[in-house]
């Protein structure tokens, strides 16, 4: 009798645990105007921003954008800098090394200055992913300034995904604009 409930038990226990509902992993259909992958490789992650880009950059990305911060969340700022990045991609671009370079100077040279680095997607994708795309985007740029010196306690991170467009449009052109990392110098 008590093997009989001992295994009961189990394959009970065994049922519930290969009962578990399992995080979806549907792909997401592409948003309205979204580009269809013709010529280019696309994206086989779920929830990706959609098409892959030619890796070419922008005109004049590297140069440092000086400009207010808008009134969003966490308030002003002076942008002093915007590093772009490809499609679906958090690793920083080799031109973008001065730019880096140069805020990392600035901050090791005022202490008491400090950096929040606000990571942006492009529209395509679920609201979660470009969550998680726009803070692992923050946090490469984090990690190349901490390794030029700057010290932890100067940066702080943010994720806006696909929520603070730079450049309005359902195009390549714009949605390379929105694929970002704004860094912003806190007053």
């Amino acid at each position: 009798m008590r093997k009989m409930l001992i295994t009961a038990c189990l394959l009970a226990g065994a049922v519930l645990l290969t009962g578990c509902p399992k995080k979806a992993t549907t792909i997401q259909p592409p948003a309205a105007g979204a580009q269809a992958g013709g010529g280019g490789s696309a994206s086989t992650l779920p929830g990706a921003e959609g098409a892959a880009t030619s890796g070419s950059a922008l005109a004049g990305e590297g140069a440092p954008a000086m400009r207010s911060a808008g009134s969003g969340a966490g308030g002003g700022g002076t942008t002093r800098g915007i590093i772009y990045f490809d499609f679906d991609k958090s690793e920083i671009k080799p031109e973008f090394a001065d730019l880096i370079a140069s805020n990392a100077r600035s901050l090791i040279n005022h202490p008491g200055q400090r950096m929040k680095l606000e990571g942006n997607t492009d529209e395509r994708g679920t609201r979660e992913y470009n969550i998680g795309l726009g803070e692992r985007r923050a946090q490469a740029v984090r990690r190349a300034l901490m390794l030029q010196g700057v010290p932890e306690s100067q940066l702080s991170t943010v994720s806006f995904g696909a929520e603070r467009p730079a450049v309005e449009g359902d195009n390549e052109a714009a949605w390379a604009k929105n694929r970002r990392v704004e860094l912003v110098y806190l007053p």
